[in-house]
C-alpha cells in the first residue's frame, strides 16, 4: 500500500504558510512504513527540532483504479478516518530553499498516524465532513471538507490519472489552518465530528 498526500488543500492554511494558493492539487507520497503502529507512541525524529501536526481526513480506497472520472470516483472508497501528517518544518525549509523534494520531512517513520476507519454511510456528505485535532486536552484545528480547494472525488481523479490506486492505499487530503509544533510528552487526539478516532502520546 501507498500513502498519497495532499498538501496546501485549505486556502487558509497556505496562508498562514505564506504558500501561493495552488491551480492544481500538489501531492506526494509516504511510504508504508511511514503509519505508525497501533497503540504506539510517536517518537521525535532526532534530525529536527520542530516537528508540526497536520490533522487531515483519510480516506481508504477500496478497489484498483486509474484514470478515474470524477463522477465515479466516489465507487472507490466507503471508509474514512483522521491522520496526522507529521513534517519535520525546519528540515521542509531548507528543502524549499534549495528547491530538492519534501520527502526527508514529510515521509520519515511514523510519520503518518491514521485513526480508526468509521463508514461512509454515517455522514450525509463526503463533502461536509468536520474533523479536529487537540493537543493536550486544548482544541488546535478545526476543519471541514466543505473548505477544500480540491474536493475528495476530483482529488482521487487527479491522482489516479498519474498514480493507479490499489485497495488499502490511503489518501491523505490536506490539513486546514492551526498547525503547530509537538513537543515529548504531548497527548494527541484526532475526531471525526465528535468521535475520537486516534490518539497517542509523543516520546
Amino acid at each position: 500500500m501507498k500513502i498519497i498526500c495532499v498538501g496546501r488543500n485549505y486556502a487558509k492554511h497556505a496562508k498562514e504558510l505564506k504558500n501561493e494558493i495552488p491551480s492544481e492539487p500538489v501531492i506526494f507520497i509516504k511510504p508504508d512504513t511511514a503509519l505508525l503502529p497501533k497503540k504506539n507512541p510517536f517518537f521525535y525524529p532526532s534530525f529536527s527540532k520542530d516537528v508540526h501536526y497536520e490533522v487531515e481526513l483519510v480516506i481508504k480506497i477500496n478497489k484498483m483504479g486509474k484514470k478515474i472520472q470524477p463522477q465515479f470516483a466516489h465507487k472507490y472508497y466507503n471508509e474514512v478516518s483522521v491522520g496526522i501528517d507529521f513534517t519535520a518544518r525546519d528540515v521542509q525549509k531548507q528543502l524549499k530553499e534549495k528547491g530538492l523534494p519534501w520527502e526527508k520531512a514529510k515521509a520519515f517513520d511514523s510519520s503518518a498516524p491514521v485513526g480508526s476507519f468509521v463508514s461512509l454511510s454515517k455522514f450525509k456528505s463526503i463533502d461536509n465532513i468536520s474533523f479536529s485535532l487537540k493537543l493536550n486536552g486544548e482544541l488546535k484545528q478545526e476543519g471541514n471538507t466543505s473548505n477544500m480547494l480540491f474536493k475528495v472525488n476530483e482529488l482521487i481523479s487527479y491522482v489516479s490519472s498519474f498514480v493507479t490506486l490499489k485497495k488499502g492505499d490511503l489518501l491523505f487530503t490536506g490539513t486546514p489552518e492551526g498547525v503547530g509544533p509537538v513537543a515529548i510528552n504531548d497527548h494527541l487526539e484526532a475526531f471525526i465530528e465528535d468521535e475520537q478516532l486516534l490518539s497517542f502520546n509523543v516520546k
